[in-house]
């Protein structure tokens, strides 16, 4: 793991930095595409910001 600092992002909030559906979110995770949530309790999980923000850096890079 990095020393940098990273926000736990949840369902909600990659909805709104993506733009993406729910549905749309767990299928780009099924197919290998966003990295997956960690688990962060027995009924919470939740996605590292740096994460999600390498993955829209991505995806902007292969939009033309």
């Amino acid at each position: 793991m990095t020393n940098a600092a990273f926000q736990l992002l949840d369902l909600k909030a990659v909805i709104a930095a993506t733009t993406l559906s729910r549905s749309s979110v767990y299928r780009a995770v099924a197919a290998g595409t966003l990295p997956p949530p960690i688990k962060i309790s027995a009924r919470r999980s939740a996605w590292r910001s740096t994460d999600v923000a390498a993955w829209l850096e991505k995806m902007a890079g292969g939009v033309q």
